[in-house]
């Protein structure tokens, strides 16, 4: 009896075991970009198929094609890949992530913040302090959406009071975003890509700071010397600062280095404390916006599983063997690894137009290539988020760039001819993947 058990354990083990490269392998994959861009080209919008159901198709395909186990059994190894220990802890993240950004929001920090740095701002230096509060608001709240949303009304104003190019004051706004986007603790990107590479992401903050920073003063020094004729307009009623707390204290404590899990619970008691005390909401409100925040990243936590499950399958098929044993023959060194992950992240996120998404799909990948050339796991991450923030500042169908063109009533091709700051990440990411050392 025991004898039959072990045979059919090791029969069981040798059905689930990942299968020789193979090209067919990618199929769910290439389906899946096909439903969501050739689908967009076609009805001329980028979102008119939703991102869940292009996965969930692909997701469907993948377990149809996958040939020599049952049918349970892939549904089981499909559901392995979306609920593996880095998927799991991406979405508790997420969770927390969102119940700390609208509870925060709910009770009026992202106002008072935005007061807040304006108001801060030398009347002289409108540009470069509207760069730096896009950057500063971004790093603290972890989304470039929601510091477009905050601050793209603000821009606007400050264009049309001063005369100023609507377009150009917009995009200083966006670049700001994409600097947090690509920075903070708490952004999606962020989680996503230390998390598929299996690195702190102080690491990871270290590594990719040296990188973009020359482009952000770079940046900076620009508006500083073309932006003189613009003048800050007064502030308007008595800033909040005790609103402003939650945020300062989640980046504080996330740049010391305590557990992002720690850093977001300690945001989201504080949010509370504050609002409450202020009278932003009560308790029920304030649990509601908890609520709520945790229910808005319901697609990306769906979309991240079913993503995860997929790529299990195409894995366990012998589509990422395919890759990796085709890409091998060109990755030589730490400096052609680099660039291909570069190439694949960009790729990917000008396929499915959110760099989230774009790491999670490639993140497997870029993370058998860091192996494989001997890329350490804070430098492959920096370069998977960097260049995925790039890709995004590039393309005029992009959620950022559109979230900011319809907020100011403004061309997204215009605003993308002004986005200065994703140019010189970009050209600051390949030097410095060039400059990688070939060993």
């Amino acid at each position: 009896m025991t004898t039959i058990i072990k045979k059919k354990k090791m029969k069981e083990i040798r059905e689930t075991e990942p299968r020789r490269p193979n090209l067919w392998a990618l199929s769910p994959l290439i389906l899946f970009l096909c439903l969501y861009v050739v689908t967009a080209v076609v009805a001329k919008d980028f979102y008119a198929v939703p991102i869940t159901v292009a996965f969930a198709t692909s997701s469907a395909f993948a377990i149809v094609m996958t040939k020599g186990i049952s049918l349970s059994q892939r549904i089981d190894q499909y559901s392995k890949g979306a609920g593996n220990s880095n998927i799991m802890l991406m979405i508790w993240i997420f969770v927390m992530a969102g119940a700390f950004a609208q509870s925060a929001k709910s009770m009026g920090a992202v106002d008072a913040t935005v007061q807040a740095t304006l108001h801060l701002m030398p009347e002289s230096m409108l540009l470069p302090g509207l760069f730096i509060a896009a950057c500063f608001i971004s790093l603290s709240i972890g989304t470039s959406v929601g510091t477009i949303v905050a601050l793209t009304p603000v821009a606007a104003g400050i264009a049309s009071q001063t005369g100023g190019d609507t377009a150009m004051v917009v995009a200083i706004v966006v670049g700001g975003a994409f600097f947090g986007d690509n920075l903070s603790f708490i952004s999606d990107t962020t989680i996503v890509a230390t998390q598929t590479m299996g690195c702190e992401m102080k690491d990871k903050f270290k590594a990719n700071i040296f990188i973009v920073l020359p482009a952000a003063i770079a940046v900076l020094v620009y508006y500083s010397l073309f932006g003189g004729e613009l003048h800050s307009p007064a502030s308007e009623g008595e800033i909040e600062w005790l609103k402003v707390l939650p945020y300062m204290a989640v980046l504080v404590t996330a740049i010391i280095g305590l557990n992002v899990m720690v850093v977001l619970a300690i945001g989201i008691i504080l949010a509370g404390i504050v609002g409450i005390s202020l009278g932003s909401y009560n308790a029920i409100g304030y649990m509601g916006s908890m609520g709520d925040g945790i229910i808005g990243m319901g697609e990306l936590i769906i979309v991240t599983m079913m993503a995860g499950g997929m790529l299990e399958l195409i894995r366990f098929n012998g589509g990422i063997s395919y890759i990796t044993s085709k890409l091998s023959k060109q990755v030589s060194g730490k400096r052609s690894g680099s660039l291909c992950i570069a190439a694949l992240v960009m790729i990917s996120d000008f396929c499915t137009a959110n760099n989230t998404v774009a790491i999670v799909t490639v993140g497997p990948i870029a993370k058998q290539i860091a192996d494989k050339c001997g890329l350490t796991p804070k430098k492959a991450a920096s370069i998977l988020d960097t260049f995925s923030c790039f890709a995004q500042g590039l393309i005029p169908y992009g959620a950022q760039v559109l979230m900011a063109s319809g907020l100011s009533q403004v061309s997204s091709v215009d605003i993308i001819s002004h986005l200065y700051y994703p140019f010189g990440v970009g050209i600051c990411a390949t030097i410095a993947c060039l400059m990688t050392k070939k060993p």
